[in-house]
């Protein structure tokens, strides 16, 4: 018989050193928002590298399924970023797109996952510093609302 009293069982090891550092999805247009991103690059923006850039021809392509598979797949957030309304190359993809992120997030609401996870941006090709200034925020409020549900539901290890 052991000489030592059993030992109670122990909490989860609290998370690794440093703050919570979100993996984040940008859906970008070619044609404003990827050269936007482009732009931020060439004149050496701080923008965090957590931040993931996705090139999609329009966010008219943009979708919940996109969004969703994302999530699903490990995102804590994601964002698409098109073209300024009035000007997308393609009539009104952006339109369309903030349209079903207003309605995706409903959505997650209704599910009890925040809705702040999903975004939708507009930015000229010419707007580096904005893009910069978006990836950052974006990560920001992503970071305080901590891991997203599919990182939440996966078992440690």
């Amino acid at each position: 018989m052991p000489d030592h009293p059993p030992t109670e069982p122990r909490s989860p090891a609290p998370p690794g050193p440093g703050p919570f550092e979100p993996r984040v999805i940008a859906f970008c247009c070619q044609y404003c928002a990827y050269s936007a991103a482009d732009m931020a690059g060439s004149m050496r923006l701080q923008y965090p590298s957590n931040v993931e850039i996705v090139l999609v021809p329009c966010t008219g392509r943009f979708d919940a399924i996109l969004a969703l598979k994302a999530l699903e797949g490990g995102a804590d957030g994601v964002y698409a970023a098109g073209c300024l309304e009035g000007s997308c190359h393609f009539l009104d993809g952006n339109v369309r797109a903030r349209k079903r992120v207003t309605h995706l997030k409903k959505e997650l609401e209704s599910v009890g996952v925040d809705p702040g996870r999903v975004e939708m941006y507009n930015l000229s090709a010419s707007q580096g510093p904005r893009f910069a200034e978006i990836a950052r925020e974006f990560s920001g409020r992503i970071a305080e609302l901590g891991p997203g549900p599919a990182s939440r539901s996966k078992p440690p290890g």
